[in-house]
């Protein structure tokens, strides 16, 4: 089932040169994913019902032609494949001159509110979406992070009450906020980036105090944000 929204830019939205930043992309993908996982019975809007919330994997966004402030954009979603464990969710976004502006593919698993685990997508599941068979990117393999051995910049950072989400720990998108923050300065001032590549490997809570550390390796920006000896997420940004 593909489904469709419709969106526009505002102030806070976008950064340099009145173009939209890619938090604002991953908040419109979010949202508009959100609204067709509502219509078909496992959204936000249902989860006190079906005990079930779906959470994020992986994000690979390419950014193709960025969108500029107040610009009426068409966002195009729909699940295109399920392995029971996962499954994945593509987007595409146009401006408003009906061009192509951005495609991002995603991978998701759903959770057990109660058990706090893991659980299998059962065939109800998967005929509601009524999973389609186009991809926006070739390969089906997200993301396999290199994680660099040595790091040139890094940050500590505390989770406070405003960065937690509805399944109690740090939003998805503020990830990439994180990232951005670990950044030299001159690689900040460079953005933005047209290509973003996002891991989640394990969950940050609320009180958690992380540490963001920088590379580059091979013209990629590397952001790698950890809890201990564990690695929470691997970001990477390139033009």
């Amino acid at each position: 089932m593909f489904f469709e929204s419709n969106f526009k830019t505002g102030l806070k939205d976008i950064g340099k040169n009145n173009l939209i930043k890619n938090e604002t992309i991953l908040e419109i993908l979010e949202n508009v994913g959100g609204e067709h996982s509502n219509l078909v019975g496992y959204g936000a809007l249902t989860i006190e019902e079906t005990r079930k919330s779906w959470i994020l994997l992986d994000w690979k966004v390419k950014v193709i032609k960025r969108p500029i402030y107040a610009e009426e954009l068409k966002v195009k979603t729909w699940g295109r494949s399920c392995q029971r464990a996962y499954t994945y969710r593509d987007f595409e976004i146009y401006n408003s001159k009906g061009e192509l502006a951005v495609i991002a593919t995603s991978k998701w698993a759903m959770i057990d509110i109660d058990k706090k685990g893991i659980i299998r997508i059962t065939d109800d599941i998967i005929e509601r979406y009524k999973l389609e068979d186009k991809r926006v990117f070739e390969e089906e393999t997200l993301f396999k992070p290199t994680i660099p051995e040595k790091f040139t910049n890094e940050i500590l950072y505390t989770i406070g009450r405003k960065d937690i989400d509805l399944n109690n720990h740090m939003h998805n998108t503020y990830y990439l906020n994180l990232a951005y923050e670990a950044l030299p300065e001159d690689v900040y001032n460079d953005r933005p980036y047209d290509e973003v590549r996002i891991m989640y490997k394990h969950e940050i809570k609320l009180g958690d105090t992380v540490v963001c550390k920088y590379a580059k390796i091979n013209n990629k920006h590397v952001v790698v944000i950890m809890n201990g000896d564990n690695i929470n997420s691997v970001i990477e940004l390139s033009k």
